[in-house]
């Protein structure tokens, strides 16, 4: 149960970002910038960084949104970022993307961590300096918007289709509402 008044049929951060409309679209075009702009990271690798903090950090509606959008975007595959969210070490990703994950979960558990050791190991495995950048930005902003979720209580839908039907809607149409623009 949300700790303030929001719209009771708008789940999880939309519900929170409608109870204050004018940072809500700020949060709405920076998830849109982060996740949908420009990038040498594809959408479905941003999504799988966005699932992979969020369910690190434990916020069950952005790991499910989250998780849904990187499944959409890789074809329906659930498998995968399942796989990833329980050990990035065994999943079935490229070198790359394993180790700009390892990145992200520094970011997650302290970014203070993160050292000259696994920024080295992500350039070797082919990442540049902007996917390294947008990696770390992806994971310092979720944990922002996790905690945005779990501070103030969001609605949090027990449904998977729920998140699913989330999921396909921020694939085919990202993240900012309609009349934004």
């Amino acid at each position: 149960m949300p700790h303030i008044p929001v719209p009771s049929e708008v789940p999880g951060i939309r519900g929170l970002m409608a109870s204050k409309p004018a940072s809500g679209r700020r949060l709405s075009e920076l998830a849109e910038q982060l996740l949908r702009g420009d990038s040498p990271l594809s959408v479905a690798e941003r999504e799988l960084i966005a699932a992979y903090v969020s369910h690190g950090n434990g916020t069950r509606y952005c790991t499910g949104s989250h998780t849904a959008a990187a499944a959409h975007a890789y074809g329906g595959d659930y498998a995968l970022v399942e796989a990833v969210q329980k050990d990035p070490a065994t999943a079935p990703v490229d070198a790359r993307l394993r180790a700009l994950l390892t990145i992200a979960e520094k970011v997650r558990a302290d970014a203070r961590d993160v050292t000259e050791n696994e920024i080295a190991a992500a350039r070797a495995a082919g990442a540049d300096d902007e996917s390294i950048h947008d990696t770390v930005l992806i994971a310092a902003a979720f944990c922002m918007f996790n905690r945005y979720v779990d501070g103030l209580g969001a609605v949090t839908p027990d449904d998977h289709d729920v998140y699913d039907r989330i999921g396909a809607t921020l694939v085919a149409q990202g993240y900012l509402p309609q009349g934004i623009g």
